[in-house]
């Protein structure tokens, strides 16, 4: 299953971003930074494909850049960029891993480095919590929009906690979970928090109702909050 969707990649849409499954045309849909085949690097490893993790990651180490003029989700490329990359790289640098990869020197997690310092921007709020997109060239849009997810400001700490131990530089993993305490501090009485919130002041703009249920004596009664 894995290698009809990747060998269908690598043949119709390579180096674009994602394969339109019905016209089997590619589109950079998120960046424009061959994304799938980032995203497919680990799964490469994990089914012990070699001559395909090592050819993939010399491809990206010699041709994948960020300085380009493209607003992206901050969300999307932290856990599928950022991510894919930080992950190759730990088992690309490993001998242990039984794929380590001979002439890697480190490329992806200098590409990984450049890519979050082109994210940090997005950081830059009264509440801590990110926007929800950033161009990697110019920082963030002065028409952005305030609104982002919560796990959009939430979710970040994993990719960002490992580069800043891989780098020896703490800037990453503190501005994200400086982004997880804006979350926390804002959450309801029942420790609950929204679905989208202002980055700027605070306020949730999309709260979910929970509702929890009980019977009793044959009447189930309901209760919202």
């Amino acid at each position: 299953m894995f290698y009809h969707a990747f060998n269908g990649y690598m043949k119709h849409a390579f180096p674009l971003d994602e394969l339109r499954p019905l016209s089997c045309e590619g589109e950079d849909s998120l960046g424009g930074y061959a994304l799938t085949l980032i995203d497919s690097l680990d799964t490469l490893a994990l089914l012990g494909d070699r001559e395909q993790f090592a050819a993939s990651v010399e491809w990206i180490g010699k041709n994948l850049r960020f300085d380009i003029n493209k607003t992206v989700s901050i969300f999307e490329t932290t856990i599928r960029v950022l991510g894919g990359l930080l992950s190759a790289h730990l088992i690309a640098s490993d001998h242990t891993t039984g794929m380590k990869v001979a002439s890697y020197e480190n490329q992806l997690l200098d590409l990984a480095e450049d890519l979050a310092r082109r994210l940090l921007p997005a950081f830059d709020t009264p509440t801590g919590i990110p926007f929800g997109s950033v161009n990697l060239l110019y920082g963030v849009d002065e028409h952005e929009s305030k609104i982002t997810s919560t796990a959009g400001g939430g979710t970040l700490t994993l990719e960002f906690g490992v580069l800043s131990r891989l780098t020896d530089d703490p800037i990453f993993e503190q501005v994200t979970k400086n982004a997880v305490r804006g979350l926390w501090a804002r959450r309801s009485k029942l420790n609950l928090v929204g679905a989208h919130i202002n980055v700027f002041t605070g306020e949730w703009t999309q709260k979910v109702t929970f509702m929890s249920m009980k019977m009793n004596n044959g009447c189930i009664t309901y209760s919202f909050f």
